[in-house]
């Protein structure tokens, strides 16, 4: 059995998409999510937990591991929540520790679960107590992502045609919001005292499963409005067992350079480079309270600290152990 976690911990993420929609808004016409006073493309906590567990069921065999998933009855209607906690057999506040045990987006993103009100006794059938509900904190937790830079919203129109009965083609037309580019961070911390003081048996093989899911899920999100995405650098920051401490907001301490005129310009990975200057000071400040560090990176992201072209890999190993993620 894998051992359960002991140590903080801060994720890194950065990811881009090419002419794509990352995260849509469904009251807003599924347009790509854009700050409006700054220009910035803003992607939900939601939808990078969603790409997790998506990834944990189509890659991985773990469809029977996860919690919260669609699932499609016999009469072809999906079912509801309060039929999935009936299915499942929920009915105490003690039955969350089988939950626990058995779901693994449960120990790592936490869920609220009501339950329903019971009869009080038999002698006043028709009073309910009040129902309650089972929630606990989940010690994984992700900021929304957000690119480095304003982005450009695209309106593309198309047409589709499709075969008639006479055999005749039937035109429609198509309509979709893009951005031809975004490079996305995404931040967030395990916090290993949450897990410990509410009892959940997270895992150091939950939490590489979750990294794998980042990374891949990210990759193989192949639809019409995302394909496009590419994971470009994942970079997990593991504190010392007992330090109580973490830096924080690591995604506030990098920047891109742009080759470009503006920032609405950039199309491509290669017209930018990511500043590490200022991440790099933090963890050298701190470095005393970091045991190691685990990383993937794609080759083609670049970077400088200093005004000074460096990999990120060179610039991580001067100061603490890096520990190559492999999936």
């Amino acid at each position: 059995m894998s051992k359960l976690i002991k140590n903080r911990s801060e994720i890194l993420f950065i990811y881009d998409v090419t002419d794509a929609n990352p995260n849509g808004d469904p009251v807003d016409e599924n347009k790509p999510r854009i700050d409006e006073e700054t220009g910035v493309n803003i992607v939900t906590d939601v939808r990078l937990k969603r790409t997790i567990r998506d990834y944990l069921i189509n890659f991985k065999d773990k469809r029977d591991e996860i919690f919260v998933k669609e699932i499609i009855k016999d009469d072809g209607t999906q079912m509801s929540r309060d039929e999935r906690i009936e299915l499942e057999d929920i009915k105490t506040l003690e039955d969350k520790e089988k939950l626990m045990r058995k779901y693994i987006d449960l120990r790592l993103f936490g869920a609220t679960i009501g339950l329903k009100g019971k009869k009080s006794n038999k002698e006043d059938e028709e009073k309910k107590q009040k129902g309650t509900s089972i929630t606990w904190t989940g010690p994984v937790q992700f900021k929304y992502g957000r690119s480095l830079h304003k982005v450009t919203l695209t309106f593309i129109k198309g047409t589709t045609v499709i075969p008639s009965k006479e055999g005749l083609a039937q035109g429609t037309f198509t309509e979709r919001y893009i951005l031809p580019y975004s490079l996305i961070a995404f931040y967030g911390i395990v916090n290993e005292n949450a897990a410990q003081q509410q009892g959940i048996e997270l895992t150091e093989e939950d939490i590489l499963l979750m990294l794998e899911g980042i990374w891949n899920g990210t990759k193989n999100l192949i639809s019409g409005s995302k394909f496009g995405q590419m994971p470009r650098l994942l970079m997990q920051v593991i504190y010392k067992e007992g330090s109580n401490f973490y830096i924080g907001e690591l995604d506030k301490r990098i920047s891109i350079h742009s080759t470009k005129n503006s920032d609405e310009e950039i199309r491509s990975i290669s017209d930018l480079k990511v500043n590490i200057t200022d991440l790099i000071k933090a963890l050298d400040a701190h470095k005393d309270k970091v045991e190691k560090i685990r990383l993937k990176v794609d080759e083609r992201l670049l970077f400088v600290k200093d005004e000074k072209d460096i990999t990120i890999r060179e610039a991580l190993s001067s100061l603490l152990p890096v520990e190559d993620l492999v999936f």
